[in-house]
């Protein structure tokens, strides 16, 4: 498995895939950038997945820096795979992007007779138009050519939505039968409340959460401006702010922050480790997706959203497709980018205790019934039958269970 964005097991999704592959009698190796302060080491063995990590350069928001960041992953990449080859070997080259580059390592593999999948996390031509606002439109074209070598590389290719699968069968000329869609749904029994601690409310009645990227498409500063509206405009001293993660827009947000007064409010707390993810989810009153409309996020799923779900707390997100799709009546949904509303359903929630709870039942129950990667994880392992059809035919044959029955949820 080839990633490049996250180190893993940070990376949620890769790491969830890696484990179910490797209960599912698959051994599985990881080749992954190390994280800034976790995943430090070279090499790690953890539930007996081989890791193997590579230092990235230090870059700036700069397309130059993302180029030679993109360099210099292909290269370390590239090298560690010959690594793992020698004393692992491998059937499957399984490339998570963004970047979609891997495509290349997979043309060199698929010359050595292995099978290549394009795990597609993002659809990386309108991450640069969003992140780069539609400039530099030469780039956007070499995406798109990637995107489509990538497509056409893959034997099989995995989408993590139906909008996404429709791009893939659209502009990526994939036939359906080559595409799964493998959601991202979070380890629903990890997802348990702890003790409630008070404290983590910052003195304050009410506590806002949000998990996950803090990116220039993520839309933090929509709910810093939310909070503004509610604490300085509507009176509300009894709200506070936890924003738990990190990314290239951090330094932006704190001096937002500053800028709107309100440090008193506002705890960002950077990368948590998980269980102080749930200590904080376990006293927060309401999640946050403010993730605003665009030609990204418009067809792209939350796994913030989903978390909070599994937690049991109602979401006020904007009204994107598939935002909609995960959370339905879970969540509260503002008109795409307007503060007011997304301030209005945050005030709305915190007057209606009942509300919330219902909310929160309902999307825990969603979670549990559907959206969890218990039932996920076979959609994954059919792509992965689809490699090889000869093979599972044969166990079959043998009276071996491969992939018990799947559930059905609507794609």
């Amino acid at each position: 498995m080839l990633v490049e964005n996250l180190s893993v097991p940070a990376d949620p999704r890769v790491w969830r895939e890696a484990c179910t592959l490797r209960r599912s009698g698959y051994e599985v190796s990881v080749i992954c950038p190390k994280g800034e302060t976790r995943d430090q080491e070279s090499y790690a063995c953890i539930e007996d997945i081989h890791i193997y990590r590579y230092r990235l350069p230090s870059t700036s928001n700069a397309l130059s820096g993302y180029i030679k960041e993109y360099c210099v992953a292909m290269l370390k990449t590239f090298l560690l795979s010959l690594k793992v080859l020698v004393h692992h070997g491998f059937d499957v080259i399984h490339a998570a992007n963004p970047p979609d580059i891997f495509f290349v390592i997979g043309l060199f593999y698929r010359l050595l007779g292995k099978r290549y999948i394009f795990d597609q996390h993002d659809l990386a031509p309108e991450m640069f138009h969003v992140r780069f606002q539609q400039r530099m439109k030469p780039l956007y074209k070499l995406l798109l050519f990637l995107e489509r070598c990538s497509y056409s590389t893959a034997q099989v290719v995995i989408t993590t939505n139906s909008s996404q699968k429709r791009q893939a069968l659209g502009r990526g000329g994939c036939v359906p039968a080559k595409v799964f869609i493998v959601r991202n749904g979070p380890d629903v029994a990890r997802f348990v409340p702890s003790v409630q601690e008070s404290t983590l409310k910052q003195e304050r009645r009410y506590l806002l959460a949000y998990i996950g990227v803090m990116g220039i498409q993520d839309g933090i500063e929509y709910a810093l401006l939310a909070l503004d509206e509610l604490v300085h405009k509507r009176g509300r001293q009894d709200i506070a702010l936890v924003l738990m993660g990190d990314g290239d827009q951090l330094m932006t947000l704190k001096t937002l922050t500053q800028q709107l007064q309100l440090d008193e409010h506002v705890n960002f707390r950077g990368w948590v480790a998980f269980a102080d993810m749930v200590r904080y989810l376990t006293v927060a009153d309401i999640g946050l997706s403010p993730d605003p409309s665009n030609e990204l996020n418009d067809q792209s799923t939350m796994l913030k959203t989903m978390e909070y779900m599994a937690m049991g707390k109602p979401v006020v997100a904007f009204d994107l497709p598939e935002t909609r799709f995960s959370a339905q009546e879970a969540a509260l949904y503002a008109t795409p980018n307007s503060v007011d509303e997304f301030a209005n359903h945050i005030e709305t929630l915190l007057d209606n205790e009942e509300l919330r709870h219902t909310m929160g039942t309902f999307g825990r129950k969603r979670v549990e019934e559907e959206l969890c990667w218990d039932h996920t994880k076979y959609h994954l392992l059919l792509a992965y039958q689809a490699l090889f059809p000869d093979r599972i035919a044969s166990q079959t044959e043998s009276n071996d269970t491969i992939v018990p029955p799947i559930p059905i949820l609507q794609q």
